[in-house]
């Protein structure tokens, strides 16, 4: 029950109409007794520094943020992680008196998601589209387990080249980046593909971030960041070609209980996962 003890916790983000984050939270809340709400907040980007100040000037204990804001807000938070530094970007952010400390949860809540199926990332050859804040967090989460290289795909090449040079600076890793074109030539030496782009994002659902007639030569785990809608463009098409897929909603939950654990120290376990998928809309 909302009081005025209630713990305020926010996303922001433009837009965020789409989010599954409140449903996630408030059912955890809820579960381990705690007096917290979660609510979101759409912020375009002018506004961003004067929404951050809010989270400070009214004591909300903490926010995910999403995006476009995961690179720019850093430069109106007092500290950051060490993670979140090499990353060069924040999804989630916790209030301690005033102070406002940066973290990045993304690419540990991806690699959970894949580790969880079954798979390795440790020797991989992974191809990444993509180049923002969510790609950041996975690209160092991938380099962090020990993958053998990354392909950088984006629209514009000057962001995939300096995300490039912060693997090669941090990481005994090969790179390459390249524009967004996908060619079934490129594929053959990948094992797995990851959409970090808002491609095939609702509304656009009709959208994918590949020529769907390509069909590649050998199996290929396709991933997706993208939540909303479940299945995108993206999955359907790895479905159709006999790949193996993995949507972004475990992503999503899994990024959330390591949130959930920043601002509140519980440390949610394998059910809670399970829990979340069975039981919240999501």
């Amino acid at each position: 029950m909302i009081n005025s003890n209630t713990n305020l916790i926010c996303l922001i983000g433009h837009p965020v109409k789409h989010s599954f984050s409140p449903n996630i939270h408030n059912h955890l809340f809820k579960k381990y007794n705690l007096n917290y709400a979660y609510i979101c907040f759409d912020v375009e980007s002018n506004k961003l520094k004067s929404a951050i100040d809010g989270i400070r000037s009214l004591g909300i204990k903490g926010a995910n943020v999403t995006i476009p804001h995961k690179t720019e807000v850093i430069k109106y938070l007092d500290e950051i992680s060490p993670s979140a530094k090499l990353i060069g970007a924040v999804n989630t952010i916790k209030n301690e008196n005033g102070k406002l400390i940066g973290y990045n949860t993304d690419g540990i809540g991806f690699a959970k998601s894949i580790l969880d199926e079954g798979y390795n990332i440790k020797g991989k050859n992974i191809m990444i589209l993509g180049s923002g804040g969510g790609s950041k967090g996975i690209a160092v989460q991938m380099a962090l387990s020990g993958c053998s290289f990354i392909h950088i795909k984006n629209r514009t090449l000057d962001n995939a080249k300096n995300l490039c040079q912060i693997l090669k600076q941090n990481f005994d890793i090969k790179v390459k980046y390249s524009n967004m074109k996908i060619t079934e030539e490129e594929l053959n030496d990948i094992d797995i593909i990851i959409n970090t782009t808002p491609i095939g994002m609702t509304p656009n659902i009709d959208q994918c971030p590949i020529d769907t007639n390509i069909s590649p030569k050998r199996d290929v785990l396709v991933c997706d960041i993208v939540y909303n809608p479940r299945e995108t463009q993206f999955i359907q098409w790895a479905k159709k070609r006999g790949l193996k897929s993995i949507g972004g909603i475990y992503m999503l939950i899994n990024q959330a209980l390591e949130s959930f654990n920043i601002w509140t120290g519980v440390k949610c376990d394998e059910y809670d996962t399970k829990e979340i998928l069975q039981k919240v809309g999501v």
